[in-house]
């Protein structure tokens, strides 16, 4: 048997440099989108729009309370 050499690039910690680039170009051409966008409508579902908005309201006063007595 001979020796083949390995044409496989790898980082330091292993990784495979040319799976890397094939998966960052298929996910660049649109391959796996239906997966990503269920992904972040998972978190925008969990999300109450309107509790944000409370918070954030609370926050800004109390930061400009907080301004107003330095």
């Amino acid at each position: 048997m001979r020796n083949q050499p390995n044409n496989k690039q790898k980082t330091a910690a292993g990784t495979d440099v040319n799976e890397v680039r094939q998966r960052n170009a298929a996910s660049a051409a649109g391959q796996g989108a239906q997966q990503n966008a269920a992904f972040g409508t998972e978190f925008g579902a969990e999300t109450d729009a309107q509790q944000v908005r409370q918070q954030n309201a609370q926050a800004e006063a109390r930061k400009n309370k907080a301004s107003r007595n330095s």
